[in-house]
């Protein structure tokens, strides 16, 4: 049997992070560096919903550049990562043998919020990825159950990515490089205190908090946290705290055990 795998929620920032957020960029090379390598990779990101979790079986997943406004390096950057359709066809049984129905997708490729944190952590590209939708319209204790469901994948040698964001509010946004704003660093407190004890009903909570509307307009930037909850096991968490990117998102990054070396 493989060591156990980590559990990795990152917040991805802005599609320019890879260009503008250099704490961040670090951070994830030092996860990167201190996980042992995976056979592959199941990545949940906040830009991928459909109606059922589906999962990709595209053998050479296309790197998608959902995104305009910004730089045009960005552009140009690619993530030539093998598929893992053989991973996607495993999760989706887990999750029907878990009464959740799911879906494959043949050829879904791979968007920011996945080939964003793996350009820093595998700049190689060597490790074959797959990615995992949220669902549409289904709630943060649904999204506990998605990994629940997922969790045994971490004992086959699989890492899970769960990316999204700890907080975001573009109403929120200041120039970068500006302190965030003091609601923004409330909130991400708030969660990083949550995260470790492993209060994952006080986070299921969390819009009946004070900034939680706030933080999360919309929920899908936050649910790929619950997914990673549902897969720890309880594990004890490790928390990152890059600077946070144009004053409204958090960077904060967290691992749940799994087997790791050092930087």
């Amino acid at each position: 049997m493989s060591a156990r795998m980590p559990v990795v929620f990152v917040s991805h920032g802005a599609p320019d992070a890879l260009l503008n957020a250099p704490d961040a960029v670090a951070c994830w090379q030092q996860i990167g560096r201190q996980v042992t390598r995976p056979k592959a990779i199941l990545v949940v990101s906040a830009h991928w919903e459909a109606r059922r979790p589906t999962a990709s079986l595209s053998g050479v997943p296309p790197t998608l550049h959902d995104f305009a406004g910004f730089a045009p390096a960005l552009q140009r950057m690619y993530y030539p990562a093998p598929g893992a359709p053989l991973l996607a066809e495993r999760a989706v049984a887990l999750l029907s043998n878990a009464g959740i129905a799911a879906d494959l997708h043949p050829s879904r490729g791979l968007d920011h919020g996945a080939w964003a944190p793996l350009t820093a952590m595998y700049p190689q590209a060597n490790v074959p990825v797959t990615q995992l939708s949220l669902v549409q319209h289904a709630d943060a204790a649904y999204h506990v159950s998605l990994g629940q469901a997922l969790a045994p994948l971490r004992d086959e040698g699989v890492f899970i990515l769960a990316s999204g964001a700890i907080t975001h509010n573009f109403a929120w946004m200041t120039r970068d490089g500006q302190a965030p704003l003091p609601q923004a660093q409330q909130f991400n407190d708030w969660v990083a205190q949550r995260l470790s004890t492993h209060d994952v009903s006080g986070l299921l909570a969390y819009r009946t908090e004070s900034l939680g509307h706030e933080a999360h307009p919309t929920e899908e930037h936050f649910l790929p946290l619950f997914v990673a909850l549902g897969a720890t096991h309880g594990d004890p968490v490790m928390r990152y705290q890059p600077r946070f990117s144009y004053g409204n998102f958090s960077m904060d990054a967290y691992v749940w055990g799994g087997a790791t070396h050092p930087a």
